[in-house]
């Protein structure tokens, strides 16, 4: 079983973004998803920047995947992830079906992020069919729903099944929206937001009316404000034949949270799950895992 990090979905000044990425090139990591998925207005790293990242880290011996956008609104975002989709050095992660049929057309193998609705075997095997090669399981779905989607899959081909990396530490990716909260929240409009995303490295956290944190903004991503974490479940997944676990980044040290799951990996004891963010106190969940509401905490 591997372990990989996914794009940071916040939004960094430039050489924080670097000094992360140098620092994480260090770690027991078999593979790195970058680029911007949230935000095209973003532009601390341009998409050469990201291309030469990724060729820094490919040249220290770290597999890269380049991450898309989720929502595309723009015909200059288009034209970004056209850019992104026709480079042949390194594997694409798709986050909307606009970049797979970009793919598709070039015969080109591909990830699916989290964000693609792959909740059955059919749509599984269908989208194999027009090149993925690996796909990241919807945050929202239960070990159970898994088991049935990979099982249901196997019954539909004999041909080998695509690699699974199932979403296992950092804040939950909720849902999208062509607004943008955080503009809102400084009652700027989202084509004059100003950047303003940049001042919250960590996102706007959002409480409900009784005062439990509930969601944290950023930009037109909606996150979960706890931190999901299923790192007590590594042997459940890998007898499931999971083949990757993803770590999310964001503003803590990661260093002994890829530790401790790596503990876990070579079946070895692992240290506390109450691992938390710099100054969010939410706590931990795994609800989804377990068929539940996200937000719950199964023991």
């Amino acid at each position: 079983m591997q372990l990989t990090l996914g794009p940071v979905p916040f939004f960094w000044p430039k050489d924080q973004i670097l000094d992360f990425y140098h620092a994480m090139a260090q770690q027991p990591l078999a593979r790195i998803y970058l680029g911007e998925t949230i935000c095209s207005k973003r532009r601390e790293m341009r998409t050469q920047d990201w291309l030469d990242l990724a060729q820094m880290l490919t040249d220290q011996g770290v597999e890269v995947v380049l991450s898309t956008l989720t929502l595309l609104e723009a015909e200059s975002e288009l034209k970004t992830l056209t850019r992104l989709c026709k480079q042949d050095n390194f594997l694409v992660e798709a986050n909307d079906m606009g970049a797979i049929n970009l793919l598709h057309q070039q015969g080109k193998a591909f990830v699916s992020g989290p964000a693609i609705n792959i909740y059955n075997g059919i749509s599984l095997r269908k989208l194999q069919s027009l090149g993925l090669q690996r796909w990241v399981m919807p945050v929202e779905l239960s070990a159970t729903a898994l088991q049935e989607t990979l099982a249901q899959a196997q019954s539909l081909s004999s041909e080998p099944m695509p690699e699974t990396e199932v979403f296992a530490y950092g804040q939950l990716p909720l849902a999208y929206a062509a607004r943008c909260f955080t503009a809102r929240h400084r009652n700027l409009a989202k084509d004059d937001c100003g950047f303003c995303c940049i001042e919250y490295p960590q996102g706007i956290e959002l409480a409900s009316q009784d005062g439990s944190e509930l969601f944290i903004m950023n930009g037109i991503q909606t996150m979960s404000a706890k931190t999901y974490d299923l790192c007590d479940q590594v042997s459940n997944m890998q007898d499931m034949g999971i083949t990757a676990l993803r770590i999310s980044p964001n503003s803590m040290d990661l260093a002994p949270v890829i530790t401790r799951f790596q503990q876990a990996i070579a079946g070895q004891p692992v240290a506390s799950a109450q691992i938390r963010l710099n100054d969010i106190t939410s706590g931990n969940c795994n609800g989804y895992w377990y068929g539940r509401p996200g937000m719950d905490q199964i023991d």
